[in-house]
């Protein structure tokens, strides 16, 4: 048994999808875990760029049962979507599967998520305004919509009669927004379930206790990363659902005693999107030179991202909350063309000089920390055709050496470039006896 969990290792965009699809050519089961449509995955396969939202990046191979766990919230629309522009690209998705348990984001989660981000009085989350938060905040106040309930007429419209006469409330009182009848939703409920009707799998026990049974191999993909873990991240600049891999087990049906390797996969520098701190983050020239050659835009957004130097006192953080085993490390190649590079160490407290070596959680303090670096040489040389460690530059593997030193978990895939083959992988979890 070697299942094994992707998961984000910085705040997200780290390159999970490459990996993700990677690795599923040798699983036989792939289960997306947590998290919706906030999420941005882009794959390239023989030069073709596939962007993933909510599907699992692993349905891009034959022959794989790829499953939408119950930790997930599903948009409609944007499943509709993603699933049409697949198959018009040739894409079999006979064995893309919905968690019945998955909770789904109605259009009143979306207005409130947009409305709420944009008062004056409220403070700026950076969310994506794809209604994850309150869809998140209705999963646990018990008021969502589970997949399997849009097919009992007489629970749904029970489920309904309890749950819009508060939603219109907020909606109308509290952000002065148009609310939706009872007929609206129904209609609503009633069209994507027919849509739904071919991916929703029952038998979804049955199918993932046959699996463990026979000793087939898992892989879970994870969303977002652990930094925006909603218990672990920086909060409340997070997202509404737990990246880390924990949470692999409490998303996918899949209990903790069946997981093997948790793979923290990160840049070799680090990026975030929207709002929150970021203590080696570059404002400078540098910075715009990573963006720009990393293509630093978000998938789902199209925002810019922020980019800073890699921060290994945050890493290690990661291996501890995430359960991380080992790295990947992607977009190294993005420092083809650099002088030097420089890796975060430890904090200093500009207040009263203090180090940090261990990361500390409280937020409000990270204002007076600043990042202490160690400087490493550059390789200026293109690795973009690397196949194994020994062809990188000395200094690049100088500089992955250090990496492995600092976080304390071994580096065992790194990404050279984006398309599929440009990966050397130093240990595969799924070929281990």
């Amino acid at each position: 048994m070697n299942n094994t969990v992707v998961v984000g290792a910085q705040w997200g965009d780290e390159g999970k999808a490459k990996i993700t699809d990677l690795l599923a050519q040798y699983a036989d089961v792939i289960i997306r875990y947590q998290g919706g449509c906030n999420a941005g995955h882009t794959v390239v396969v023989n030069n073709e760029t596939y962007k993933f939202h909510l599907i699992p990046s692993g349905v891009l191979y034959d022959n794989k049962f790829c499953f939408i766990g119950a930790g997930t919230v599903i948009h409609p629309e944007t499943f509709l979507k993603e699933t049409q522009e697949l198959i018009e690209r040739g894409v079999n998705l006979s064995s893309l599967k919905i968690s019945p348990l998955a909770t789904i984001t109605l259009p009143y989660h979306i207005d409130i998520d947009g409305i709420s981000e944009n008062s004056a009085k409220q403070v700026k989350i950076g969310t994506t305004k794809k209604g994850i938060g309150p869809t998140y905040s209705d999963k646990i106040g018990r008021y969502g919509l589970k997949i399997q309930d849009l097919y009992d007429e007489e629970l749904l419209n029970s489920r309904l009669d309890a749950i819009l006469p508060l939603k219109n409330k907020i909606l109308e009182k509290v952000y002065n927004s148009k609310t939706y009848s009872k007929e609206e939703m129904l209609d609503y409920c009633k069209k994507y379930a027919e849509i739904f009707r071919p991916y929703v799998c029952l038998d979804w026990v049955e199918k993932l206790s046959t699996a463990l049974k026979e000793d087939k191999k898992i892989l879970f993909e994870g969303a977002q990363g652990i930094m925006l873990d909603i218990d672990y991240g920086t909060y409340p600049f997070v997202t509404s659902s737990n990246p880390i891999g924990g949470g692999a087990a409490t998303g996918s049906g899949v209990g903790p005693t069946h997981i093997d390797n948790v793979i923290g996969v990160t840049k070799a520098y680090v990026t975030r999107v929207g709002e929150g701190p970021f203590i080696t983050e570059l404002t400078d020239e540098t910075g715009e030179k990573i963006r720009n050659i990393g293509g630093e835009f978000g998938t789902t957004t199209g925002r810019p991202r922020r980019c800073g130097w890699f921060d290994a006192v945050l890493s290690r953080y990661c291996v501890l909350v995430g359960g991380l085993t080992q790295m990947a490390i992607t977009k190294i190649d993005v420092f083809n063309d650099f002088d030097e590079l420089k890796v975060c160490v430890a904090y200093k407290d500009t207040r009263d000089g203090k180090i940090y070596k261990d990361y500390p959680t409280n937020i409000n303090m990270h204002k007076y920390l600043e990042p202490v670096y160690e400087t490493f040489k550059g390789w200026k040389t293109d690795i973009s055709g690397a196949k194994s460690l020994e062809e990188l530059p000395e200094n690049a593997r100088i500089y992955l050496n250090k990496l492995e030193e600092l976080v304390g978990i071994p580096v065992k895939i790194i990404s050279v470039g984006p398309d599929r083959e440009q990966t050397i992988i130093l240990d595969n979890p799924f070929k281990k006896k």
